[in-house]
């Protein structure tokens, strides 16, 4: 077992950590190559068994981000949208495995907005705790690592203009982040509950990163998600300062299997926050 692998499964050094980093956004950045290729030409659509949409894009990108992460990092579990659609999963995730959604957003992907994403995560003990979120159609680049988030540009596939990013101190009125494509009654329920709340609309795990880098406060979201829809944009949120709760007041924990009430992977319903955000206002 090589040292950087070890370093996955029990407590990781900061060098370590920039190492699957580093790996992270590069495999991101040739995905998002891969997906803009595909925006710019014919986007063929098919309907997966559970009549959600995937296309080539959605294909191409997963197969570099797995062949890449398989490569650099041989034995750690793989937890990919599109191969467990597919039923292939490792039937023992352990304590450390990677969570890929190689393009968050396809319904806005195929209505050429901007909004989607490459999202990819290293899942420890449960927590996100390393991760990525990568808008190729825009070239905002989110990273996130234990104690240090940061937000830079793509330019011709460099990163430039890297800056610290951290969530905000409270302000009035607060920004909530909502779902372009999935706005439930639920979820306007409780915006009602935030006075004079400001109202952002994105699609994909840019929510996360709005908050993650101080441009919103709330993020609810009372409608089904699946881990790869959270781990990396969660992870990026959480080492710039901000949390993840159920609603139950309990973080929001990865690597659900068996459930006895949903799918493997499946995630509750969700409120994600800005660091001054009092859990007894939101639940």
């Amino acid at each position: 077992m090589s040292e950087t692998l070890q370093s996955i499964n029990t407590t990781t050094a900061a060098v370590s950590d920039e190492a699957i980093l580093e790996t992270f956004e590069r495999l991101a950045i040739a995905a998002g190559r891969a997906i803009m290729e595909v925006y710019n030409s014919e986007i063929t659509v098919t309907d997966k068994a559970d009549a959600s949409p995937v296309t080539q894009a959605d294909r191409a990108a997963e197969k570099i981000i797995l062949e890449g992460l398989r490569a650099a990092f041989s034995g750690v579990p793989c937890v990919a949208e599109e191969e467990t659609s597919e039923g292939v999963i490792a039937p023992d995730l352990g304590r450390a495995f990677f969570v890929i959604d190689p393009l968050d957003g396809t319904k806005e992907f195929v209505k050429r907005r901007t909004d989607f994403t490459v999202n990819i995560a290293l899942v420890r003990d449960g927590a996100p705790e390393i991760g990525v979120v990568y808008a190729p159609c825009t070239g905002r680049f989110f990273a996130g690592r234990p104690g240090k988030a940061e937000a830079f540009e793509i330019v011709d596939g460099v990163a430039a203009g890297r800056r610290q990013i951290h969530v905000r101190e409270g302000r009035e009125p607060l920004t909530i982040v909502a779902s372009r494509s999935h706005l439930t009654p639920e979820t306007e329920t409780f915006i009602k509950r935030v006075h004079a709340a400001e109202i952002v609309s994105v699609g994909s795990s840019l929510k996360f990163c709005l908050l993650a880098s101080g441009e919103a406060d709330l993020y609810p979201r009372f409608g089904r998600t699946m881990e790869w829809d959270t781990a990396a944009g969660d992870a990026v949120l959480r080492a710039a300062g901000g949390t993840t709760h159920t609603l139950d007041g309990a973080p929001l924990v990865y690597g659900k299997r068996n459930q006895a009430n949903d799918a493997d992977f499946a995630n509750p319903h969700f409120v994600s926050s800005g660091r001054i955000i009092d859990p007894a206002f939101m639940f």
